[in-house]
């Protein structure tokens, strides 16, 4: 028998080695595929599906730690009359309007090198590279489109939204702690009249007064505030 003939026959017993070592192997990958995804989806709202605070506040940090650092806007976002759909149209047409928001921003987002994320109840945050040329009428357009009414069941509900930006470059030498309580403040003073969208905050918004860390005036903080 020829050398070629025989050399199939000298590999195979190694082939059949990897090939069994590589069982396993190929197992547990597909388990710790498995695996973080389901440790990234538990760092998702459930009811949006978009991120939490630390996944927002860490790519919000990476891209101040970027040269596009001058062009990163911070936008939180407060509902305005969900508590009064709630109690109109029960809880079922207020998960509706959370998921429609929530939607929208996400699609918002993908189209830009930008993280929308859900921080609890009706309160949204946006971090966004935008050339500031063209970010206020970004962002104007973007609340528009989020103003717009959406279908639940046989009724029509409508949505408004207070935002309020704050921008990095408004913000020299800030970390993205202090930057999303600018943005904050800003949408606090948008939301009581205080302030006119779009508003832009200030380094006084950045230190605002602030609760066991939660801006004072966000509900509950009273009772913070009285225990201490």
């Amino acid at each position: 028998m020829n050398s070629a003939m025989r050399l199939p026959g000298r590999i195979g017993p190694h082939a059949l080695l990897i090939t069994a070592a590589a069982v396993p192997l190929t197992g547990w990958a597909l388990h710790a595929v498995t695996l973080y995804k389901q440790i990234a989806d538990g760092r998702k709202d459930l009811l949006t599906g978009l991120p939490c605070r630390p996944d927002f506040v860490a790519y919000g940090e990476r891209l101040l730690r970027t040269r596009r650092r001058d062009a990163v806007h911070i936008l939180m976002l407060d509902g305005v009359g969900f508590k009064a759909v709630n109690d109109t149209y029960g809880h079922a047409a207020g998960d509706t309007v959370i998921q429609t928001l929530g939607r929208r921003l996400a699609r918002w987002s993908s189209s830009r090198t930008a993280l929308a994320a859900r921080l609890g109840g009706d309160e949204f945050a946006v971090c966004a590279v935008i050339p500031p040329s063209a970010a206020l009428a970004e962002i104007t357009a973007l609340r528009e489109h989020l103003r717009q009414p959406l279908q639940h069941e046989e009724h029509t509900l409508r949505m408004d939204v207070s935002i309020g930006i704050a921008r990095a470059a408004d913000l020299p030498g800030e970390d993205m702690s202090r930057i999303l309580r600018g943005a904050d403040a800003a949408m606090y003073r948008v939301k009581k009249g205080e302030a006119t969208f779009p508003y832009c905050a200030m380094r006084a918004d950045a230190y605002a007064d602030t609760v066991n860390g939660r801006r004072a005036g966000r509900r509950g903080t009273h009772l913070l505030a009285g225990a201490a």
